[in-house]
């Protein structure tokens, strides 16, 4: 069965997440970056989400996971409850 880790940072403003990914992406600590922006209580583990399985997280979120690069900083990604910057850290088919 499919498997995958990721961390994440919400945010409720598409333009916040797009800057924070340009700071990522020029060197920012994504773990850092979650602790002080995300609205998701994983933020004080650095937005580490663990290991889960298709199906168990939103739709949007699940695509991304699924089928995006691992190691990368995807987004944004927007589902109900705002804007994500998605990490895959780890993932088996």
């Amino acid at each position: 069965m499919k498997k995958a880790s990721a961390r994440h940072i919400l945010v409720a403003d598409k333009e916040f997440c797009e800057s924070l990914k340009s700071r990522i992406e020029a060197g920012e600590d994504f773990a850092e970056a979650a602790k002080a922006h995300s609205l998701c209580p994983s933020k004080r583990d650095g937005g580490a989400l663990g290991t889960f399985t298709p199906g168990q997280m939103v739709r949007e979120f699940d695509e991304v996971v699924f089928s995006g690069e691992v190691g990368k900083v995807l987004g944004p990604v927007k589902t109900q409850f705002g804007y994500h910057l998605i990490e895959i850290t780890s993932r088996t088919e």
